[in-house]
Protein backbone atom coordinates (compact mmCIF):
# COMPACT_ATOMS: atom_id res chain seq x y z
CA UNK A 1 0.00 0.00 0.00
CA UNK A 2 2.79 2.44 0.86
CA UNK A 3 4.60 1.83 -2.42
CA UNK A 4 1.46 2.18 -4.54
CA UNK A 5 0.48 5.45 -2.84
CA UNK A 6 3.99 6.81 -3.23
CA UNK A 7 4.08 5.67 -6.88
CA UNK A 8 1.00 7.78 -7.66
CA UNK A 9 2.38 10.79 -5.81
CA UNK A 10 5.73 10.57 -7.62
CA UNK A 11 4.09 10.02 -11.02
CA UNK A 12 2.34 13.39 -10.69
CA UNK A 13 5.82 14.91 -10.38
CA UNK A 14 7.21 12.81 -13.26
CA UNK A 15 9.48 10.81 -10.95
CA UNK A 16 9.79 7.07 -11.57
CA UNK A 17 9.41 4.79 -8.54
CA UNK A 18 12.56 2.97 -9.64
CA UNK A 19 14.56 5.77 -8.04
CA UNK A 20 12.85 5.06 -4.68
CA UNK A 21 13.73 1.37 -4.99
CA UNK A 22 17.28 2.37 -5.91
CA UNK A 23 17.48 4.65 -2.85
CA UNK A 24 16.26 1.91 -0.48
CA UNK A 25 18.67 -0.55 -2.10
CA UNK A 26 21.50 2.00 -1.77
CA UNK A 27 20.88 2.39 1.96
CA UNK A 28 20.52 -1.37 2.50
CA UNK A 29 23.74 -2.14 0.64
CA UNK A 30 25.51 0.71 2.47
CA UNK A 31 24.52 -0.70 5.89
CA UNK A 32 25.30 -4.32 5.03
CA UNK A 33 28.62 -3.21 3.55
CA UNK A 34 29.37 -1.46 6.83
CA UNK A 35 28.50 -4.75 8.54
CA UNK A 36 30.98 -6.76 6.52
CA UNK A 37 33.66 -4.07 6.92
CA UNK A 38 33.21 -3.64 10.68
CA UNK A 39 35.38 -6.61 11.77
CA UNK A 40 38.41 -4.82 10.29
CA UNK A 41 38.08 -2.30 13.13
CA UNK A 42 37.88 -5.06 15.73
CA UNK A 43 41.05 -7.03 14.91
CA UNK A 44 43.26 -5.28 17.47
CA UNK A 45 40.61 -5.17 20.26
CA UNK A 46 39.92 -8.91 19.81
CA UNK A 47 43.66 -9.66 19.96
CA UNK A 48 43.93 -7.71 23.22
CA UNK A 49 40.81 -9.15 24.89
CA UNK A 50 41.06 -12.81 23.89
CA UNK A 51 44.73 -13.23 22.90
CA UNK A 52 43.82 -14.47 19.40
CA UNK A 53 46.46 -14.07 16.69
CA UNK A 54 45.98 -12.02 13.54
CA UNK A 55 45.99 -15.16 11.40
CA UNK A 56 43.26 -16.80 13.56
CA UNK A 57 41.01 -13.76 13.26
CA UNK A 58 41.83 -13.44 9.57
CA UNK A 59 40.73 -17.04 8.95
CA UNK A 60 37.18 -16.12 10.04
CA UNK A 61 37.24 -12.98 7.93
CA UNK A 62 38.51 -14.91 4.93
CA UNK A 63 35.65 -17.43 5.29
CA UNK A 64 33.24 -14.49 5.47
CA UNK A 65 34.54 -13.13 2.16
CA UNK A 66 34.40 -16.58 0.55
CA UNK A 67 30.76 -17.20 1.48
CA UNK A 68 29.90 -13.59 0.68
CA UNK A 69 30.94 -14.25 -2.90
CA UNK A 70 29.69 -17.82 -3.32
CA UNK A 71 26.20 -16.85 -2.16
CA UNK A 72 25.86 -14.36 -5.02
CA UNK A 73 24.69 -16.65 -7.86
CA UNK A 74 22.23 -18.43 -5.57
CA UNK A 75 20.97 -15.12 -4.20
CA UNK A 76 20.28 -14.08 -7.80
CA UNK A 77 18.07 -17.07 -8.57
CA UNK A 78 16.33 -16.78 -5.20
CA UNK A 79 15.55 -13.14 -5.99
CA UNK A 80 14.20 -14.16 -9.39
CA UNK A 81 12.00 -16.83 -7.79
CA UNK A 82 10.85 -15.30 -4.50
CA UNK A 83 11.39 -11.59 -5.11
CA UNK A 84 14.03 -9.11 -4.00
CA UNK A 85 12.04 -7.92 -0.98
CA UNK A 86 11.76 -11.33 0.73
CA UNK A 87 15.40 -12.24 0.20
CA UNK A 88 16.66 -8.88 1.49
CA UNK A 89 14.49 -9.15 4.61
CA UNK A 90 15.80 -12.69 5.18
CA UNK A 91 19.38 -11.44 4.87
CA UNK A 92 18.85 -8.56 7.28
CA UNK A 93 17.31 -10.95 9.80
CA UNK A 94 20.29 -13.33 9.57
CA UNK A 95 22.75 -10.47 10.04
CA UNK A 96 20.94 -9.01 13.06
CA UNK A 97 20.69 -12.37 14.85
CA UNK A 98 24.33 -13.18 14.06
CA UNK A 99 25.70 -9.90 15.40
CA UNK A 100 23.55 -9.94 18.55
CA UNK A 101 24.71 -13.50 19.30
CA UNK A 102 28.36 -12.58 18.72
CA UNK A 103 28.25 -10.12 21.63
CA UNK A 104 28.71 -13.15 23.89
CA UNK A 105 31.34 -15.10 21.90
CA UNK A 106 34.48 -16.23 23.72
CA UNK A 107 36.32 -18.64 21.39
CA UNK A 108 37.83 -18.70 17.90
CA UNK A 109 35.38 -21.42 16.84
CA UNK A 110 32.47 -19.15 17.75
CA UNK A 111 34.14 -16.30 15.86
CA UNK A 112 34.44 -18.49 12.75
CA UNK A 113 30.82 -19.67 13.02
CA UNK A 114 29.34 -16.20 13.58
CA UNK A 115 31.62 -13.77 11.75
CA UNK A 116 32.71 -16.31 9.16
CA UNK A 117 29.60 -18.34 8.30
CA UNK A 118 26.80 -16.07 9.62
CA UNK A 119 28.09 -12.79 8.22
CA UNK A 120 29.20 -14.49 5.00
CA UNK A 121 25.74 -15.89 4.24
CA UNK A 122 23.81 -12.81 5.39
CA UNK A 123 25.88 -10.28 3.50
CA UNK A 124 26.15 -12.61 0.49
CA UNK A 125 22.38 -12.37 0.02
CA UNK A 126 22.66 -8.58 -0.27
CA UNK A 127 25.97 -8.42 -2.14
CA UNK A 128 26.67 -6.69 -5.45
CA UNK A 129 24.20 -9.08 -7.10
CA UNK A 130 21.40 -7.16 -5.39
CA UNK A 131 22.53 -3.95 -7.07
CA UNK A 132 22.85 -5.68 -10.45
CA UNK A 133 19.36 -7.18 -10.08
CA UNK A 134 17.72 -3.87 -9.18
CA UNK A 135 19.55 -1.94 -11.91
CA UNK A 136 18.65 -4.55 -14.55
CA UNK A 137 15.00 -4.98 -13.57
CA UNK A 138 14.09 -1.35 -12.82
CA UNK A 139 16.13 0.58 -15.41
CA UNK A 140 16.11 0.32 -19.19
CA UNK A 141 17.85 3.69 -19.52
CA UNK A 142 20.45 5.10 -17.11
CA UNK A 143 21.29 1.53 -16.10
CA UNK A 144 25.00 2.29 -15.89
CA UNK A 145 24.33 5.33 -13.69
CA UNK A 146 22.04 3.30 -11.43
CA UNK A 147 24.65 0.55 -11.13
CA UNK A 148 27.28 3.18 -10.36
CA UNK A 149 25.16 4.59 -7.53
CA UNK A 150 24.47 1.17 -6.04
CA UNK A 151 28.09 0.07 -6.41
CA UNK A 152 29.22 3.25 -4.64
CA UNK A 153 27.07 2.32 -1.65
CA UNK A 154 29.12 -0.83 -1.06
CA UNK A 155 32.51 0.83 -0.73
CA UNK A 156 31.03 3.93 0.92
CA UNK A 157 29.37 1.78 3.58
CA UNK A 158 32.57 -0.17 4.16
CA UNK A 159 34.62 2.97 4.57
CA UNK A 160 32.43 5.78 5.94
CA UNK A 161 31.15 3.70 8.87
CA UNK A 162 34.66 2.82 9.98
CA UNK A 163 35.69 6.12 11.66
CA UNK A 164 32.51 6.08 13.76
CA UNK A 165 32.99 2.43 14.65
CA UNK A 166 36.64 3.09 15.52
CA UNK A 167 35.64 6.00 17.77
CA UNK A 168 32.94 3.94 19.51
CA UNK A 169 35.35 1.04 19.95
CA UNK A 170 38.07 3.28 21.40
CA UNK A 171 35.66 5.01 23.79
CA UNK A 172 33.25 2.23 24.80
CA UNK A 173 34.57 -1.08 23.41
CA UNK A 174 33.84 -3.18 20.35
CA UNK A 175 30.50 -4.49 21.67
CA UNK A 176 28.94 -1.01 21.73
CA UNK A 177 30.14 -0.45 18.16
CA UNK A 178 28.50 -3.76 17.22
CA UNK A 179 25.22 -2.63 18.81
CA UNK A 180 25.29 0.46 16.59
CA UNK A 181 25.53 -1.77 13.50
CA UNK A 182 22.54 -3.79 14.77
CA UNK A 183 20.49 -0.60 15.11
CA UNK A 184 21.31 0.33 11.51
CA UNK A 185 20.22 -3.13 10.34
CA UNK A 186 16.87 -2.66 12.08
CA UNK A 187 16.46 0.69 10.29
CA UNK A 188 17.17 -0.96 6.94
CA UNK A 189 14.64 -3.69 7.71
CA UNK A 190 11.94 -1.09 8.38
CA UNK A 191 12.60 0.78 5.12
CA UNK A 192 12.67 -2.39 3.02
CA UNK A 193 9.40 -3.53 4.59
CA UNK A 194 7.67 -0.24 3.78
CA UNK A 195 9.13 0.78 0.41
CA UNK A 196 10.79 -2.10 -1.45
CA UNK A 197 9.03 -3.69 -4.45
CA UNK A 198 10.20 -6.73 -6.36
CA UNK A 199 9.63 -5.55 -9.94
CA UNK A 200 8.10 -2.56 -11.78
CA UNK A 201 5.22 -4.73 -13.01
CA UNK A 202 4.15 -5.35 -9.39
CA UNK A 203 2.94 -1.74 -9.19
CA UNK A 204 1.89 -1.37 -12.84
CA UNK A 205 5.04 0.33 -14.13
CA UNK A 206 7.44 -0.25 -16.99
CA UNK A 207 11.18 -0.01 -16.19
CA UNK A 208 12.63 3.48 -16.25
CA UNK A 209 13.06 4.56 -19.88
CA UNK A 210 10.83 1.79 -21.27
CA UNK A 211 7.18 1.91 -22.36
CA UNK A 212 6.06 -1.71 -22.07
CA UNK A 213 5.15 -3.35 -18.77
CA UNK A 214 6.83 -6.74 -18.66
CA UNK A 215 4.94 -9.22 -16.44
CA UNK A 216 7.10 -11.42 -14.29
CA UNK A 217 7.15 -15.10 -15.25
CA UNK A 218 8.01 -17.06 -12.14
CA UNK A 219 10.72 -19.68 -12.79
CA UNK A 220 9.30 -23.20 -12.93
CA UNK A 221 10.58 -26.26 -11.10
CA UNK A 222 11.18 -27.12 -7.48
CA UNK A 223 13.67 -25.60 -5.08
CA UNK A 224 16.30 -28.25 -5.87
CA UNK A 225 16.10 -27.52 -9.58
CA UNK A 226 16.16 -23.82 -8.82
CA UNK A 227 19.36 -24.08 -6.77
CA UNK A 228 21.12 -26.15 -9.44
CA UNK A 229 20.33 -23.64 -12.20
CA UNK A 230 23.24 -21.30 -11.24
CA UNK A 231 25.63 -24.24 -11.69
CA UNK A 232 24.23 -24.89 -15.17
CA UNK A 233 24.62 -21.21 -16.04
CA UNK A 234 28.21 -21.34 -14.76
CA UNK A 235 29.03 -24.39 -16.87
CA UNK A 236 27.71 -22.61 -19.96
CA UNK A 237 29.50 -19.34 -19.17
CA UNK A 238 32.80 -21.16 -18.56
CA UNK A 239 32.89 -22.02 -22.26
CA UNK A 240 33.56 -18.36 -22.96
CA UNK A 241 36.97 -16.77 -22.75
CA UNK A 242 35.25 -13.53 -21.78
CA UNK A 243 33.98 -15.13 -18.58
CA UNK A 244 37.47 -16.13 -17.51
CA UNK A 245 38.88 -12.66 -18.20
CA UNK A 246 36.09 -10.97 -16.21
CA UNK A 247 36.36 -13.59 -13.44
CA UNK A 248 40.15 -13.24 -13.25
CA UNK A 249 40.20 -9.45 -13.23
CA UNK A 250 37.48 -9.38 -10.58
CA UNK A 251 39.53 -11.87 -8.50
CA UNK A 252 42.33 -9.31 -8.55
CA UNK A 253 39.80 -6.57 -7.77
CA UNK A 254 38.85 -8.35 -4.52
CA UNK A 255 42.50 -9.14 -3.80
CA UNK A 256 43.36 -5.45 -3.95
CA UNK A 257 40.34 -3.88 -2.20
CA UNK A 258 38.04 -5.40 0.42
CA UNK A 259 40.29 -8.32 1.36
CA UNK A 260 43.34 -6.11 1.80
CA UNK A 261 42.52 -2.45 2.47
CA UNK A 262 39.16 -2.90 4.16
CA UNK A 263 40.40 -5.70 6.41
CA UNK A 264 43.99 -4.77 7.22
CA UNK A 265 44.54 -1.05 6.52
CA UNK A 266 43.83 0.08 10.09
CA UNK A 267 46.16 -2.56 11.53
CA UNK A 268 48.81 -1.66 8.93
CA UNK A 269 48.67 2.01 9.94
CA UNK A 270 48.94 0.96 13.59
CA UNK A 271 52.23 -0.77 12.76
CA UNK A 272 53.51 2.65 11.62
CA UNK A 273 52.24 4.52 14.68
CA UNK A 274 48.95 5.85 13.30
CA UNK A 275 46.01 5.70 15.74
CA UNK A 276 42.94 3.62 14.71
CA UNK A 277 40.60 6.63 14.53
CA UNK A 278 43.00 8.53 12.23
CA UNK A 279 43.50 5.45 10.05
CA UNK A 280 39.74 4.98 9.82
CA UNK A 281 39.44 8.65 8.79
CA UNK A 282 41.74 7.95 5.85
CA UNK A 283 39.42 5.10 4.88
CA UNK A 284 36.48 7.49 5.14
CA UNK A 285 38.32 9.87 2.81
CA UNK A 286 38.68 6.98 0.35
CA UNK A 287 34.94 6.40 0.69
CA UNK A 288 34.15 9.99 -0.28
CA UNK A 289 36.35 9.80 -3.37
CA UNK A 290 34.98 6.36 -4.18
CA UNK A 291 31.40 7.64 -4.05
CA UNK A 292 32.04 10.17 -6.78
CA UNK A 293 34.45 7.93 -8.67
CA UNK A 294 32.01 5.04 -8.90
CA UNK A 295 29.08 7.24 -9.94
CA UNK A 296 31.36 8.80 -12.54
CA UNK A 297 32.34 5.31 -13.65
CA UNK A 298 28.67 4.46 -14.18
CA UNK A 299 28.26 7.57 -16.31
CA UNK A 300 31.40 6.76 -18.30
CA UNK A 301 30.37 3.12 -18.79
CA UNK A 302 27.26 4.28 -20.69
CA UNK A 303 29.43 6.29 -23.10
CA UNK A 304 32.89 4.73 -23.56
CA UNK A 305 34.55 1.38 -24.25
CA UNK A 306 34.30 -0.49 -20.95
CA UNK A 307 37.46 -2.49 -21.65
CA UNK A 308 39.57 0.67 -21.68
CA UNK A 309 37.85 1.91 -18.53
CA UNK A 310 38.91 -1.28 -16.75
CA UNK A 311 42.45 -0.86 -18.07
CA UNK A 312 42.77 2.58 -16.50
CA UNK A 313 41.01 1.64 -13.26
CA UNK A 314 43.19 -1.39 -12.55
CA UNK A 315 46.35 0.35 -13.70
CA UNK A 316 45.87 3.38 -11.44
CA UNK A 317 44.89 1.18 -8.50
CA UNK A 318 48.03 -0.91 -8.92
CA UNK A 319 50.27 2.15 -8.97
CA UNK A 320 48.50 3.48 -5.86
CA UNK A 321 49.12 0.28 -3.90
CA UNK A 322 52.78 0.18 -4.89
CA UNK A 323 53.09 3.83 -3.83
CA UNK A 324 51.46 3.32 -0.39
CA UNK A 325 54.55 2.03 1.51
CA UNK A 326 56.49 5.09 0.28
CA UNK A 327 54.02 7.58 1.80
CA UNK A 328 55.83 7.24 5.16
CA UNK A 329 52.23 7.23 6.47
CA UNK A 330 52.18 11.01 6.76
CA UNK A 331 48.94 12.98 6.38
CA UNK A 332 50.03 14.35 3.00
CA UNK A 333 51.16 10.98 1.65
CA UNK A 334 48.09 9.11 2.84
CA UNK A 335 45.82 11.84 1.46
CA UNK A 336 47.33 11.39 -2.00
CA UNK A 337 46.88 7.65 -1.71
CA UNK A 338 43.29 8.00 -0.51
CA UNK A 339 42.42 10.26 -3.44
CA UNK A 340 43.84 8.13 -6.25
CA UNK A 341 42.97 4.78 -4.71
CA UNK A 342 39.53 5.88 -3.57
CA UNK A 343 38.46 7.11 -7.00
CA UNK A 344 38.46 3.56 -8.37
CA UNK A 345 37.81 1.41 -5.29
CA UNK A 346 34.58 0.00 -6.79
CA UNK A 347 34.71 1.88 -10.11
CA UNK A 348 35.40 -1.46 -11.80
CA UNK A 349 31.85 -2.70 -11.09
CA UNK A 350 29.74 -0.70 -13.61
CA UNK A 351 31.90 -1.57 -16.65
CA UNK A 352 32.15 -5.21 -15.50
CA UNK A 353 28.36 -5.47 -15.19
CA UNK A 354 27.89 -3.79 -18.58
CA UNK A 355 30.34 -6.19 -20.24
CA UNK A 356 28.62 -9.14 -18.55
CA UNK A 357 25.28 -7.99 -19.95
CA UNK A 358 26.75 -7.56 -23.44
CA UNK A 359 28.43 -10.96 -23.52
CA UNK A 360 25.82 -13.08 -21.76
CA UNK A 361 22.48 -11.29 -22.21
CA UNK A 362 20.38 -9.18 -19.83
CA UNK A 363 18.27 -12.15 -18.70
CA UNK A 364 21.34 -13.95 -17.31
CA UNK A 365 23.33 -10.93 -16.18
CA UNK A 366 22.65 -11.20 -12.45
CA UNK A 367 23.47 -14.94 -12.27
CA UNK A 368 26.62 -14.74 -14.43
CA UNK A 369 27.74 -11.61 -12.61
CA UNK A 370 27.10 -13.50 -9.37
CA UNK A 371 29.76 -16.02 -10.38
CA UNK A 372 32.11 -13.27 -11.51
CA UNK A 373 31.57 -11.58 -8.15
CA UNK A 374 32.40 -14.91 -6.49
CA UNK A 375 35.81 -14.52 -8.12
CA UNK A 376 36.05 -11.09 -6.49
CA UNK A 377 35.40 -12.59 -3.07
CA UNK A 378 37.81 -15.47 -3.62
CA UNK A 379 40.45 -12.83 -4.19
CA UNK A 380 39.28 -10.96 -1.10
CA UNK A 381 39.47 -14.13 0.99
CA UNK A 382 42.99 -14.85 -0.28
CA UNK A 383 44.12 -11.32 0.63
CA UNK A 384 42.36 -11.29 4.00
CA UNK A 385 44.07 -14.50 5.12
CA UNK A 386 47.34 -14.03 3.22
CA UNK A 387 48.01 -10.54 4.57
CA UNK A 388 47.20 -11.69 8.10
CA UNK A 389 49.58 -14.61 7.68
CA UNK A 390 52.44 -12.39 6.44
CA UNK A 391 52.01 -10.14 9.46
CA UNK A 392 51.99 -13.12 11.85
CA UNK A 393 55.01 -14.78 10.24
CA UNK A 394 57.10 -11.77 9.16
CA UNK A 395 55.68 -8.94 11.34
CA UNK A 396 54.80 -6.84 8.28
CA UNK A 397 51.95 -6.39 5.83
CA UNK A 398 54.06 -4.83 3.07
CA UNK A 399 54.65 -7.92 0.86
CA UNK A 400 50.89 -8.35 0.50
CA UNK A 401 50.49 -4.75 -0.69
CA UNK A 402 53.27 -5.04 -3.27
CA UNK A 403 51.81 -8.30 -4.60
CA UNK A 404 48.33 -6.77 -4.88
CA UNK A 405 49.71 -3.72 -6.74
CA UNK A 406 51.55 -5.89 -9.26
CA UNK A 407 48.46 -8.06 -9.76
CA UNK A 408 46.40 -4.95 -10.62
CA UNK A 409 48.83 -4.07 -13.41
CA UNK A 410 48.34 -7.59 -14.80
CA UNK A 411 44.55 -7.17 -14.59
CA UNK A 412 44.79 -3.94 -16.59
CA UNK A 413 46.40 -5.84 -19.47
CA UNK A 414 43.92 -8.71 -19.18
CA UNK A 415 41.01 -6.27 -19.61
CA UNK A 416 42.29 -5.28 -23.05
CA UNK A 417 42.38 -8.92 -24.15
CA UNK A 418 38.58 -8.99 -24.28
CA UNK A 419 37.05 -9.10 -27.74
CA UNK A 420 34.79 -6.19 -28.60
CA UNK A 421 31.17 -7.11 -27.80
CA UNK A 422 28.43 -6.34 -30.28
CA UNK A 423 25.75 -3.73 -29.85
CA UNK A 424 23.35 -6.35 -28.54
CA UNK A 425 23.77 -9.28 -26.19
CA UNK A 426 25.61 -12.21 -27.68
CA UNK A 427 25.94 -15.81 -26.66
CA UNK A 428 28.96 -16.85 -24.61
CA UNK A 429 30.44 -18.76 -27.51
CA UNK A 430 30.26 -15.66 -29.67
CA UNK A 431 32.11 -13.47 -27.18
CA UNK A 432 35.31 -13.39 -29.18
CA UNK A 433 33.83 -13.39 -32.66
CA UNK A 434 34.84 -10.31 -34.66
CA UNK A 435 32.26 -7.64 -35.33
CA UNK A 436 30.64 -7.87 -38.76
CA UNK A 437 32.11 -5.43 -41.23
Amino acid sequence: MTSRSLTSALARRNVHYGWVVAAVTFLTMLITAGTIGAPGVFIVPLEREFGWTTSEISSALALRFLLYGLMGPFAAVLMNRFGVRRIVLLALGILTVTLVTSLAMTSVSQLILLWGVGLGIGTGLTAMVLGATVATQWFSERRGLAMGLLSASTATGQLVFLPLLASLTEAYGWRIALCFICAMLVLATLLVTLLMCNRPSDIGLAPYGATDIVPHVRPSGGLGELLTSPVLVLMDAMKSGAFWVLFGTFFICGLSTSGLIQTHFIALCGDFGLAPVKAASVLAMMGVFDFFGTIGSGWLSDRFDNRWLLFWYYGLRGLSLIYLPFTDFTFYGLSLFAMFYGLDWIATVPPTVKLTSRYFGAERTNVVFGWIFAGHQLGAAAAAYGAGLTRTEWSTYLPAFFIAGAACLVAALFALSLGKPGRTAVSPTAAFEPDPV
